[in-house]
């Protein structure tokens, strides 16, 4: 690891004038690109005692050997510039959005004599009009299919275009009424033209006017007793509405905008985008980034709006852009893309209505695509496989751990303090093997002490239910056989019998230290036993003093993540459930006439204070002992708690613009 001391740059020696900056490895490559309005204030950020630095901060000013940076004129320069930068070295710390996908757009090509209607990808050219871009090809292609009924514009490449016009005779789609063949001269390039716009328009959202014409031409040719005609109108009509159901409505004023949101977790971000033209949702684009640097909602959303719109031209940037936070420098980022779009473009979070609802229905497909994602990872056998391979090569141990402990506490301000147990085996959870545990001989918040406790309950309980297996036949004990894991009375397996191949704890050394005395003190020496600290995700083990530390796309890694973030979760819900549970308590305290007996049994019946809240005098009344009178006492003292709390809720507010809290 390098020492950021020694690449410092020179006090004075950085502009204090807008630019970019990147830092470089020792082997030269480009680790970061950011951008500051103020280089000299950014960049010495970086260079402060590493103790103030975010973990993640840490590790790249560590990882990295040199800074330089480039000074730009605008802020707007200097976004343009780190898109560049950002494209050309794919920096590691760095958040990457793009996915390995090209999505299909559809084009039609205005700059040519004939414009020719095409599903295509890749870069874009001058001269053509993009619509899009769309999640599949083949529904463009089936909607364009239904559309060429109604305006039969040319959909042939150059060669076939060229080659019907030598032989006068027109392809298939020219015999089916699907094209209206200028290759032959059945229409002028003027009347092909003019049949192309109508369809770019219809496409755009200017939808009305084409089915109202197309219904009035069908009434008229009925009238006419041109029934034939009438007939291929209708089919047209279908052929439109056909195509029209294909695009749900969803903002009624015709808005052009992409609807952006975010599922987070410490390790990844999944971004779902829902590309909305003319107010009707075109197409949807979603993948999963690894979350490598340390950044809140809003500046992921910058990095997301830099490499998605950054380089894009005209109508490919919408008019309007919602996302769930705005970027820090927003104002920045909407003039460049005004630039790029050629006028104005806004970037805002939704607060109601439609738009709001909008985003929310792509922030619950965000959160589905974040967990489908972990999902299939974690079913896949052969990156379970991977994992335990990893994990054992990693660690040195002598086997693959099969089974695998995790312990984390949990508390509030040192009060119902809690330990949860999880059990992964073969890579996947084991919830029947969960154990809660309630911290009993540390007083406050100690952590050290709680993990500890609870090792040494878990494994003391390990060593009191290892009974050898006794032989059948003459009744001695055959020390080969191992520890009996079933309970000769019960029948039923032992709770803590079975011994871990690994077991991990939630945090670094000092609860690392404290696991590990505790098994020393109760002589057991077969099981080892690493921790995992949060933000830089490093594997820690007893006694050694710098951390193990596995590549962040390893299998082996993600499996030891989701193991200590199922623990947490755990016991997380474990605490809330108590804490639950003693403010019913507490809140009965001062109910005249309620015993700690029919505490108890109220707290046993409704579960929680939010269902006791909800609870009626005569819901209450019907628990065992509770009497009316008792009943609308406990009402009472419900109500007047919910009023207080609805009073400390609403006395203060908070200025979204700038975060302040403000006393009312």
């Amino acid at each position: 690891m390098a020492d950021p001391s020694t690449y410092k740059p020179e006090p004075g020696s950085i502009p204090t004038r807008p630019g970019v900056y990147r830092f470089r490895d020792k082997d030269g490559r480009v680790v970061y690109v950011g951008k500051a309005k103020n280089l000299r204030a950014r960049l010495s950020s970086y260079f402060q005692d590493l103790a103030n630095l975010h973990p993640r901060t840490q590790t790249m000013v560590t990882t990295a050997a040199g800074v330089e940076w480039t000074v730009v004129a605008t802020e707007v320069e200097a976004l343009q510039l780190e898109y560049s930068w950002i494209k050309e070295f794919d920096p590691r710390f760095n958040v990457k959005y793009r996915d390995d996908k090209s999505y299909p757009w559809l084009a039609v090509t205005l700059s040519e004599e004939y414009p020719r209607v095409m599903v295509g990808r890749g870069a874009k050219k001058k001269g053509t009009k993009y619509f899009g871009p769309y999640s599949h090809a083949w529904a463009i292609r089936e909607t364009v299919d239904q559309l060429l009924r109604v305006f039969p514009m040319r959909s042939c490449s150059n060669g076939v275009f060229k080659r019907s016009g030598q032989i006068g005779r027109p392809c298939l789609l020219g015999y089916i009424d699907k094209c209206s063949a200028p290759c032959i001269g059945r229409v002028d390039a003027d009347e092909h033209r003019r049949i192309a716009e109508d369809f770019c328009d219809f496409i755009g959202g200017r939808t009305d006017a084409f089915v109202k014409k197309v219904e009035r031409q069908m009434y008229a040719a009925s009238d006419a007793q041109e029934y034939e005609r009438a007939a291929r109108l209708r089919d047209d009509l279908s052929a439109l509405n056909k195509a029209l159901e294909r695009q749900a409505v969803v903002f009624g004023d015709g808005t052009d905008a992409d609807v952006i949101a975010l599922a987070e977790d410490p390790l990844e971000v999944a971004v779902q985008i829902f590309h909305v033209r003319a107010g009707r949702i075109r197409g949807q684009r979603g993948w999963v980034a690894d979350r490598v640097a340390d950044l809140d909602t809003g500046g992921l959303v910058g990095e997301f709006l830099l490499q998605l719109y950054a380089g894009e031209e005209g109508d490919a940037i919408p008019r309007e852009i919602l996302v769930p936070a705005l970027p820090e420098d927003a104002s920045t980022f909407e003039q460049l893309l005004s630039e790029s779009r050629g006028s104005r473009v806004t970037i805002r979070v939704p607060q109601r209505g439609d738009k709001k609802a909008l985003q929310q229905t792509v922030a619950q497909n965000a959160a589905q695509s974040l967990a489908l994602h972990k999902t299939k990872r974690a079913s896949d056998l052969t990156a379970r496989n991977q994992a335990l391979e990893e994990i054992q090569k990693a660690l040195e141990l002598p086997t693959a751990p099969l089974r695998i402990e995790c312990y984390d506490i949990s508390n509030l301000q040192g009060t119902e303090v809690v330990a949860s147990m999880v059990v992964f085996e073969d890579g996947l959870a084991r919830k029947g093997e969960y154990r809660r545990f309630v911290i009993k001989g540390v007083q406050g918040q100690n952590d050290v002490a709680s993990m500890h406790e609870v090792i040494t309950r878990r494994f003391r309980r390990l060593l009191d239910e290892r009974i050898e297996r006794p032989d059948l036949a003459n009744g001695e004990v055959d020390p080969e056989s191992g520890p009996l894991l079933v309970d000769p009375d019960t029948g039923k397996p032992r709770k803590f019998a079975y011994t871990p191949g690994l077991v991990v704890v939630d945090g670094g050394p000092p609860q690392v230290a404290a696991a590990q005395r505790a098994l020393d003190e109760l002589g057991i020496d077969d099981v080892p036993v690493c921790g995992l600290a949060k933000r830089l995700e490093e594997v820690w083990l007893p006694g050694d003093p710098d951390p193990v530390i596995m590549p962040r796309s390893s299998e082996g890694l993600y499996l030891l993540q989701r193991i200590r973030d199922e623990a947490h979760r755990f016991a997380i819900t474990h605490h809330r459930s108590r804490r639950s549970k003693s403010m019913v308590e507490s809140l009965l305290d001062d109910v005249p006439g309620l015993g700690e007996v029919r505490r108890k049994t109220l707290v046993k019946h409704f579960g929680s204070l939010k269902k006791l809240r909800a609870a009626t005098p005569e819901e209450i009344a019907e628990v065992p002992g509770i009497g009316p009178a008792t009943a609308r006492s406990i009402a009472e003292a419900v109500a007047r708690e919910s009023a207080a709390r609805q009073d400390s809720t609403q006395a203060v507010s908070v200025n979204t613009a700038t975060g302040e809290i403000i006393e009312e």
